[in-house]
């Protein structure tokens, strides 16, 4: 691998871990990065995947503390949502390259319309918890519902942590902080599952992986400095405009439009 594609990707990571931090969307940046410096779709995915976990453990960290009004909760979801995790991680590294290439625009535009409805999802959610007198859905229903989210978490993961948001905030009634501490926890454990897979898959590209953990954590930690100074639905938006347009890039690339 040669040091500018490196320095790419790092550069990529760093932009990732920023946007994670503030407005979720990351792997958008990613991803398209490391097919265009020449690695094969799913070897990306699995990089990708690979690199940028270890800076969601810095989010599920600094809500360590709330972690103990959703421990019962949270027990009883994990085992479905690392099995989910395995199944998703399993699936992708059985997928040809040729049928993941199909598959790759689909699963970007799905993650840009995420992240897209990202606010109108947010406020169904309140609006619900502020109404619904219930506290909790049957629990095998939620389970169910996070085992497939879990499974293509762990297949792609770009606009998962949506997803269990607006699963969370349909079955269980609890604040928007609670119900942010289980999809953290939920999303961190679906990650860090697969990517412990792919470790031993022969796919991760090491030197990539490495330079993009650090351009990561870097950049996640630069973003929660400025957080409170750059305005999350500016950068969402810029985020999504970058979704749809590689989506048509790789719709092009995929059908050979282009």
């Amino acid at each position: 691998m040669e040091v500018i594609n490196l320095l790419f990707a790092c550069l990529a990571a760093l932009a990732a871990g920023f946007i994670n931090s503030i407005a979720g969307g990351g792997t958008l940046v990613t991803f398209p990065v490391l097919t265009a410096i020449g690695i094969s779709p799913v070897a990306a995915n699995v990089t990708n995947s690979v690199a940028l976990t270890p800076g969601l453990l810095s989010g599920v960290y600094a809500q360590k503390d709330e972690f103990q009004t959703q421990k019962k909760t949270l027990w009883k979801i994990l085992p479905f949502s690392i099995l989910g995790g395995i199944l998703g991680a399993i699936l992708l590294l059985n997928t040809s390259e040729r049928s993941f290439e199909i598959l790759i625009p689909y699963l970007i535009l799905l993650a840009t319309a995420l992240l897209a409805f990202q606010t109108p999802i947010k406020k169904m959610i309140i609006a619900r918890a502020a109404k619904t007198k219930t506290q909790h859905s049957s629990m095998a229903i939620l389970a169910v519902f996070v085992f497939i989210a879990s499974v293509y978490g762990g297949y792609f993961g770009a606009g998962l942590g949506v997803i269990l948001m607006a699963i969370l905030g349909l079955l269980l009634k609890d604040s928007l902080t609670k119900l942010n501490v289980l999809k953290q926890a939920i999303s961190f454990s679906v990650n860090l599952i697969a990517a412990i897979y792919f470790c031993f898959s022969g796919k991760v590209e090491w030197m990539v992986a490495l330079v993009m953990i650090i351009g990561s954590i870097t950049g996640g930690t630069i973003g929660g400095k400025l957080a409170s100074k750059i305005k999350p639905n500016t950068l969402k938006w810029i985020v999504v405009s970058i979704g749809f347009v590689v989506s048509v890039i790789y719709f092009a690339k995929a059908y050979h439009l282009a």
